[in-house]
């Protein structure tokens, strides 16, 4: 007789990254367990689930200790995705920023090694790279953040490995580089570039290219994120352990390793969303001034990833915008 999976825990479960954390993992037969408070994350992403008998969703705040606790009962593993995203936001709201990111990351902690937890997998991020001009980003060399965001991205890398150090808990930073896929919003203030074009596109209206049309990013297709975090969760705990003491917490760069500038992006949208609608074609962008907080480039080294959790991204950027084309003009009304 097979022995039943482990819970695990996915907060900010319905968010864009976490409901398709959820569906992956009750495809594989675990017990999925969604804390949210579906302030970004919506109930809507959350409806393909809510008559699985593996799934239980709880309305809830990671600001909230008990709440936290609650959650986190009987699960053998957490995949931390709640935050409150967005570099312009952090800057315009630092304190709730703060509130949401360290002070609710500090208390899922605290939660976890509380239930003994095996391991506490969080979503760290590539804004921890700061001002560092080098590229490849390597996971050891960062430089002074450029946000509020990102400094509460690195404080949570700070507070897991002390937690790894002073309580024994295992601990797995992922670096996320500009994720993009199913499920991400293209609507509100703060919405990530990707989906925000598609929508424009789709209206048949110009995009907004902030900043320099050279610009480049690592784009990520979702299906490499899920790749990581299950890597993350599942890797043999030797894996992790630090060189210095003997600790068990790493972070790792989740990316394709690749380079797209965002002129490049945006042809690639058009030209794919233009299989569904022609008059898109025909379609070209506006620039924009400069967001406070943007940095110019980046592009990620995955070879640690690949070396100690056995990563191997699938999906190039190219493949995941038209999979991700098709999908918005699916679903988008």
């Amino acid at each position: 007789m097979k022995s039943p999976k482990p819970k695990i825990l996915i907060t900010g479960g319905a968010g864009f990254i976490g409901s398709n954390l959820v569906a992956y993992f009750l495809k594989k037969e675990y017990k999925v367990v969604c804390l949210d408070n579906l302030s970004t994350g919506f109930r809507s992403n959350l409806e393909p689930f809510e008559n699985h008998p593996d799934f239980t969703f709880i309305e809830g705040d990671i600001r909230e200790p008990e709440t936290c606790g609650k959650a986190v009962r009987g699960a053998g593993f957490v995949l931390h995705q709640a935050a409150l995203g967005s570099v312009p936001r952090s800057i315009k709201d630092p304190q709730t920023t703060n509130a949401v990111n360290i002070g609710g990351f500090v208390n899922m902690l605290v939660a976890a090694r509380d239930e003994g937890v095996k391991r506490f997998v969080y979503a760290a991020s590539s804004s921890t790279y700061g001002d560092s001009e080098k590229l490849p980003k390597v996971e050891d060399e960062i430089g002074n953040p450029l946000s509020p965001y990102a400094v509460t991205k690195y404080v949570n890398e700070l507070y897991a490995d002390v937690f790894a150090r002073v309580y024994g808990m295992q601990c797995v930073g992922l670096r996320y580089f500009n994720v993009f896929g199913r499920n991400q919003t293209p609507d509100g203030a703060y919405a990530a570039v990707i989906p925000l074009w598609v929508k424009t596109l789709i209206r048949l209206e110009r995009p907004v290219i902030n900043g320099d049309e050279n610009y480049s990013r690592d784009f990520t297709y979702v299906e490499n994120v899920i790749q990581a975090n299950e890597k993350a969760m599942l890797v043999p705990a030797e894996n992790l352990k630090t060189s210095k003491d003997g600790h068990f917490h790493q972070v790792f760069n989740v990316a394709y390793g690749g380079n797209t500038r965002l002129i490049e992006l945006f042809t690639a949208l058009r030209d794919n969303l233009a299989k569904f609608k022609p008059e898109i074609a025909r379609i070209k962008p506006v620039i924009g001034p400069y967001r406070e907080g943007d940095i110019p480039h980046s592009q990620a080294s995955i070879e640690k990833a690949r070396r100690l959790l056995g990563y191997e991204p699938q999906y190039d950027a190219n493949s995941g915008f038209a999979l991700v084309s098709k999908w918005y003009f699916e679903h988008l009304k």
